[in-house]
Order: structure tokens, then sequence, then C-alpha cells
């Protein structure tokens, strides 16, 4: 009897004790709530993806306009508008659970450490959840509005009491608006993490010259996309030169070549955000093209990119 031929690269990873089908995971706040894209995007063919952010309670988001496209990219400032926690447990969840092959994780934020507890409290009940991704770059209004993710000690204290209370892995989600993002991504291992992603978007500003008037209702921004791609793959290197837990990368990747950079530079998974505001299956397809990237480059496991960018 002839031998079986081969059945193509490995491409599952595990984060933080979690196993993917493949590193390719969707970024939270441009996959909805994931049923969304069900009849766009096969979740059994991506590697996870993240909800939009969960609130304590239900969140109307800043005003408009809170979107502008820029040259290699777009600014946004929606403001965390979502459905509240025990609204997605109840109304979301049931079609998740039905849907073969979805890799849920929850993103968590508040504006006090208290409300990023009771929403995990909510979510340790809800089965079928894989991992929590907890937003860093909230403002704080208990420290008069400083962000979380930029203050060593806040982020320590945000990750240690959440991992304290959870059930579930805990990813810290790191702002790169930080001068050293080594420092906080060590800051978030030792307060407990599990793993860390990086980059969330970098402050901007966009004026209409016309007006003389920020385009954007909220004055500043969040940039993402290509724009951004190489300052979030150098720290991302930077990221995981520092801990000894997974990194996950993103910021910029439209491409499967752009996720293996990112590999490449330490990453164990990757999310694609931004890029599926111009494609609704570019992670599918990302995907897709990750694994016959390997198959032509003879890469037999995925998981053996990371780490490999040669000094």
């Amino acid at each position: 009897m002839s031998p079986k031929p081969p059945r193509g690269p490995d491409m599952r990873v595990a984060l933080a004790g979690v196993e993917l089908a493949n590193p390719v995971i969707a970024a939270s706040g441009t996959f909805g709530y994931g049923v969304e894209f069900e009849e766009i995007v096969s979740l059994a063919r991506i590697g996870a993806f993240v909800t939009k952010g969960l609130s304590r309670e239900a969140m109307p988001g800043n005003p408009t306009p809170r979107i502008v496209e820029t040259a290699a990219g777009m600014m946004n400032a929606i403001g965390l508008q979502n459905m509240g926690v025990r609204a997605f447990v109840e109304q979301k969840m049931p079609r998740l659970r039905k849907i073969p092959g979805a890799v849920v994780i929850a993103n968590v934020f508040g504006f006090r450490i208290e409300d990023c507890i009771e929403v995990i409290r909510v979510l340790n009940d809800t089965p079928d959840i894989a991992l929590y991704e907890l937003n860093a770059s909230c403002p704080n209004t208990s420290h008069g509005g400083m962000v979380f993710g930029t203050d060593r000690d806040l982020l320590l204290e945000l990750t240690s009491r959440c991992k304290y209370i959870a059930t579930r892995p805990i990813m810290v989600k790191l702002s790169p608006n930080v001068t050293s993002i080594a420092t906080m991504a060590r800051a978030a291992q030792d307060g407990g993490a599990d793993a860390i992603s990086l980059v969330n978007t970098f402050l901007s500003l966009s004026i209409d010259i016309e007006t003389r008037r920020s385009r954007i209702a909220n004055f500043t921004a969040g940039l993402s996309g290509p724009a951004i791609k190489p300052i979030a793959l150098r720290m991302v290197y930077e990221a995981s030169q520092a801990v000894s837990i997974p990194v996950v990368g993103l910021g910029g990747i439209v491409r499967a070549e752009d996720a293996v950079e990112f590999l490449l530079a330490g990453a164990t998974a990757v999310q694609v955000g931004t890029a599926s505001y111009a494609d609704p299956r570019a992670v599918e397809n990302i995907a897709n093209n990750l694994r016959r990237w390997c198959g032509e480059n003879n890469v037999t496991r995925v998981a053996e990119l990371t780490g490999g960018l040669l000094i």
C-alpha cells in the first residue's frame, strides 16, 4: 500500500494553554461579536476571534464623526460602544455556541478595576469562552484618568486583581503610547498575565484645514492600519524579548507575509483588525494564505516561525 500523501503544514499553535487551529485571530472592535460574520467568514478556519470590548453596562460610544480614513490606514474614536456584558451573554453566546469550531476570546474593559472584575465575574459563569483579553488602554477614573497601560504600577494592579478572580487565562492588551513597551510587558507578566497582545492604536490627530477643526468629534483618535506596522513590529520584538509568556502581535497586518513578520519577531499568534473594514473576509483569507505560504516555503510547523528573526 502506498503511503498517504502529506497533509500539509501543521498550523496549530498554543496560546496560554488554548489550542488554536492556526495563529490568525480577528481583533477586537473589528469583528463585532462574531455572529455578525458567521455567514461571511468560516469561524472554524481562523484561529479565534476577539469580541468587541465588553463593559459592566452598555455604552453608546462617542459622537460622530468618529472614523477617518488616512493615507495608510484609519483613525477611530468609537468610544468602546458595546451592549454590555450581560446582554452579550444572553443574546450572543447562545448563537456562538452553535457555531462549530468557533474560539471565543472575550475582550474586557472598565474605567475602574472593580468594573473589570465584575465583567470577568459574569463571564466566569458563561461556558465556551476560551480566554479573556484585558484592555489596558482605558483611562482609570479612580486615578484622574491615567491610562492603565501607561503606568507600570496601575497595570500590575489591574492584571493581578483580574487574574485572581478569573477562571480562564488572561491576555493583557498593551497600549503602544509608552516610553518602554518592555517595561509594560514585564509588568503584565509580573501581574500574572498568561499572554500579552500588542499593539493597540496610536494616539493621533487629523485636522480639516477648511474648518480648522479636528475631523474627529472626540478631537483625537487611535491610528491603525499599515501605517503603524513597522512600529508595531518593533514593539512586538521588544516585548517578546522581555517576557516568557506568549505574545500576540497586531498592527497593520493585511497579508500572510505580514503575519509571518510578526511571528518571526516573536509572536505566537497575530490579530487582524483594520483589514477587515476593507475586506470582511480578510482574516480567513490571511489564514488560508499563511498555510499556503508555509507549504511553499517548507515550513512544516507554523509554530517554528515564532522568534525566528536572525540578528
